[in-house]
């Protein structure tokens, strides 16, 4: 279906994405409704009021919605909830709020970044490498800023976007100029079935629509991406980024010597671990995925490695709070899911009192159990149905507590922790059990550890 032959757009779900696009297809001549089975927030109201579209809350008017021609659907509507359903069964076209967008962003360029694990932070360390060296450049997509928003009131020539499973599961036209993916490891697997495979095909969806001008960023280590190749292929140009093997002459990064290089194109670079703002061996994995993309969007070296040195990272990631009689708080409570605190904990130096717990998407936790077993002392649980966790730790964990709000976990936290620990809050699970998302969560922590 051609874009220029759909009248009505219909809108499900009012927050940063689904406000985003109203707003666009208000302004590309569209007669736009938009309607919520919730509450919509104050400030999206506001700006749905200003543009002058007509909206709902509290539940959906099938018959208000049935009659569009193209309906752009907010990325945390599952296919099984009753409008979908209703929408599907009416033929009517379904694409995300990345996918409306993209038809309207002209000659510009999309850096788009997916993963299981990372995402945040190389897409922001990737903004704000091409912001270094004076581009034209928006931080848009998961991260939280609507991209057909951002096309509707302040279009950019560069797009440096983080994308979600979610996101990619209805695109149609979609294609970025370079498209990087991380890693695939289980997780929203509630949304898929409980089938990985489901799940590994929607983070693939990245690279479908890329041509042989394209370029696909990929982990060469990253067992899951490895075996999907040997069966599926891409036109994009594939580069590879690896720390188990040197790459010699070919595009892509590798990890020698304690030193990282990145090369495309005849540009090569190379930058010390030392150097890198970032620790971890997760992070420096991506940071040969953003070095990569920045050396194709012709970056100058000596801005990616400026950029490199002085990175700061994202809040509620591996972030430190403060450190309260000789015990450091951290905040990572962005980490909702198993690899996520894997990566958490292979940072950790110090004898770690974990916070973690909340909703459970079918977590296996004997990915980290020997991790668990060499750094953690104590494991306060917080969250709705804390059993899975004392059920996989309870015969290697001496002390396993639960509590049921931030206050209370950091308070249990601080009285097992000695001076020299660290209390880690990595949850492994998504936050919606106690707490409106991941950064109320993270906030809520932090305010406690300042009540201390």
């Amino acid at each position: 279906m051609q874009t220029q032959n759909i009248k009505r757009l219909v809108v499900v779900g009012a927050a940063e994405s689904g406000v985003g696009a109203a707003v666009l297809g208000a302004r590309r001549g569209w007669d736009v409704f938009v309607t919520d089975f919730g509450s919509i927030a104050p400030r999206f109201k506001a700006v749905l009021d200003a543009e002058g579209i007509a909206y709902e809350e509290n539940g959906h008017t099938l018959d208000a919605i049935l009659n569009a021609d193209c309906m752009v659907k907010s990325p945390g509507i599952p296919e099984k909830a009753p409008v979908m359903k209703a929408v599907r069964a009416a033929g009517i076209e379904v694409c995300s709020e990345i996918e409306f967008g993209f038809r309207y962003k002209g000659d510009s360029k999309i850096l788009a970044i997916t993963g299981s694990n990372g995402k945040s932070t190389t897409t922001k360390l990737l903004y704000e490498t091409l912001l270094l060296d004076g581009y034209d450049v928006a931080l848009v997509g998961n991260i939280g800023y609507s991209f057909a928003k951002k096309i509707a009131e302040q279009p950019a020539q560069w797009y440096v976007m983080e994308v979600s499973s979610f996101q990619l599961d209805d695109i149609h036209t979609f294609r970025p100029d370079v498209a990087v993916l991380l890693n695939i490891t289980p997780d929203h697997l509630d949304r898929y079935d409980y089938d990985f495979n489901n799940y590994i095909r929607s983070k693939f969806n990245i690279t479908r629509n890329q041509t042989a001008d394209d370029y696909f960023v990929l982990n060469g280590d990253d067992p899951v991406i490895k075996a999907y190749l040997t069966n599926h292929s891409t036109h994009a140009t594939k580069l590879f980024f690896t720390m188990e093997e040197q790459l010699g002459t070919a595009d892509g990064g590798s990890i020698n010597n304690g030193h990282l290089f990145i090369s495309f194109d005849g540009r090569t670079d190379d930058l010390s671990i030392n150097d890198l703002s970032l620790r971890g061996k997760h992070n420096q994995y991506n940071c040969m995925a953003a070095g990569i993309s920045a050396l194709i969007a012709k970056v100058r070296k000596e801005k990616i490695r400026e950029s490199f040195s002085g990175f700061n990272g994202l809040e509620h990631r591996l972030e430190h709070v403060a450190t309260v009689k000789g015990v450091e708080f951290i905040n990572d409570s962005k980490a909702t899911n198993v690899n996520s605190l894997w990566y958490a904990l292979e940072c950790m130096e110090k004898p770690v009192v974990l916070i973690m717990g909340g909703q459970d998407k079918g977590n296996n936790y004997n990915e980290i159990m020997d991790l668990v077993k060499e750094k953690v002392k104590a494991i306060v649980c917080m969250g709705v149905n804390n059993g899975p966790i004392h059920a996989a730790f309870e015969n290697d964990i001496r002390t396993i507590v639960d509590t049921a709000s931030a206050k209370d976990a950091v308070h249990a936290a601080y009285a097992f922790a000695d001076k020299g620990d660290v209390v880690l809050l990595s949850p492994a699970c998504a936050s919606f059990d106690l707490f409106t998302n991941y950064e109320d969560r993270g906030k809520q922590f932090k305010q406690a550890v300042k009540n201390l």
